[in-house]
């Protein structure tokens, strides 16, 4: 049995059904075969989210593992992994979410968007999967972006990653706020109307959706 991890995505159990596992007890099932039936795949997702998956050769009713080991070498092998990820890779299109911001704040923020304006966050970029932006239905225009920084990047101390929030507000209402302590010149947008938070709770999450509402209104047609 081996575990699988898919970085920066979410199960959506809603979709798992749907795509061909059964539910059993506390767990949903997948089975399926690759290799012209010479193995049955099982893909196993419990409720807690854990994700398993168990090879077995149908000839021996033996478990393979042979495609999990990066010293495991040959054609077949290799097709025998290439046909596996292939599964993997239709389950994780069909029943997983991006899940790319994982603090609390950022988190409380994403649910307060969909909850207001059913927004949700658009990942604009392939080679910058870690930054995404909010925009509006009736012009598409952004009013918020959750990026992935570096302390040093805002003139903090430490090449630490973060997260932070991109609003938008009057120049005026910019040059007041900004401090570099608690907001900062927007990142990667124009410094005179947007200014950028780290969501670290050094902002308080009231305060935050406040701000977003006005970035919302403000990008208004």
């Amino acid at each position: 049995m081996a575990d699988v991890v898919f970085e920066n995505k979410k199960i959506n159990f809603d979709q798992l059904v749907p795509f061909g596992f059964e539910l059993n007890d506390d767990q949903y099932q997948y089975q399926t075969t690759i290799m012209d039936h010479q193995f049955t795949l099982t893909v196993t997702i419990a409720t807690s989210g854990r994700m398993t998956t168990r090879l077995m050769d149908t000839a021996t009713d033996e478990e393979y593992v042979l495609h999990l080991s990066a010293q495991a070498s040959g054609e077949f092998v290799g097709q025998v992994s290439a046909a596996y990820q292939d599964v993997l890779q239709r389950i994780e299109a069909a029943c997983f979410t991006d899940d790319v911001f994982a603090t609390e704040q950022a988190r409380a923020l994403i649910q307060f968007v969909q909850r207001t304006y059913a927004d949700e966050l658009e990942f604009l970029w392939p080679k910058f999967p870690k930054n995404a932006v909010w925009r509006r239905k009736d012009n598409r225009k952004w009013y918020g972006a959750l990026l992935t920084v570096a302390k040093n990047k805002l003139g903090l101390t430490g090449d630490e990653l973060v997260t932070v929030i991109d609003l938008r507000e009057t120049p005026d209402e910019v040059a007041e706020l900004v401090d570099g302590e608690r907001y900062f010149p927007g990142y990667h947008m124009n410094k005179r109307n947007w200014y950028s938070i780290v969501l670290d709770d050094t902002v308080s999450t009231d305060e935050i959706c406040r701000r977003l509402q006005a970035s919302y209104e403000l990008v208004k047609a």
